[in-house]
């Protein structure tokens, strides 16, 4: 067990690494991270799994209004500064980046850029869904094993 769980600890702390010296995500990351205990283990899970609820329902709005023949800025911006905030709230750096370049397109009523914005959203959102979703796979992996769940940031 030993070798296999020291393994997936380096994987894990290796692959956590990455997200941050990517820029894919930042300082509030990793303070979820450390508000993450043994007395509540799925904390971040929790908190993560929900921002890909409210980002797909938000998803699923922001398309079809720039779908509209007469796009209604306003309404696109209120649903941009829903998903902005909730970026934000789990510290995904570089879709929060693409967030505000769109709400700028909105401001500017540029429905071309909008258009443009929203892959790139949609393009930073996907890295951020893949690459959780493979930390919390390694998560299961080592609590599966009997290990424990290593965070520590130094260097970071």
């Amino acid at each position: 067990m030993g070798s296999e769980v020291a393994e997936l600890q380096k994987q894990l702390i290796d692959h956590t690494a990455s997200l941050f010296n990517e820029g894919i995500m930042n300082e509030q990351f990793k303070q979820l991270l450390f508000l993450q205990s043994e007395g509540n283990p799925g904390f971040v899970f929790q908190v993560v799994t929900l921002f890909f609820q409210e980002s797909d329902k938000l998803f699923n709005e922001i398309g079809p209004s720039l779908e509209q023949a007469n796009v209604d800025f306003k309404k696109l911006d209120a649903h941009m500064h829903q998903l902005k905030g909730s970026t934000s709230s789990i510290g995904a750096q570089r879709m929060g980046n693409a967030c505000i370049a769109f709400r700028n397109c909105i401001q500017e009523n540029n429905f071309e850029g909008c258009l443009k914005c929203l892959e790139q959203v949609r393009e930073e959102y996907s890295i951020v869904k893949s690459k959780l979703e493979a930390l919390f796979k390694l998560e299961q992996q080592i609590v599966a094993a009997g290990g424990s769940i290593p965070y520590t940031f130094s260097g970071h």
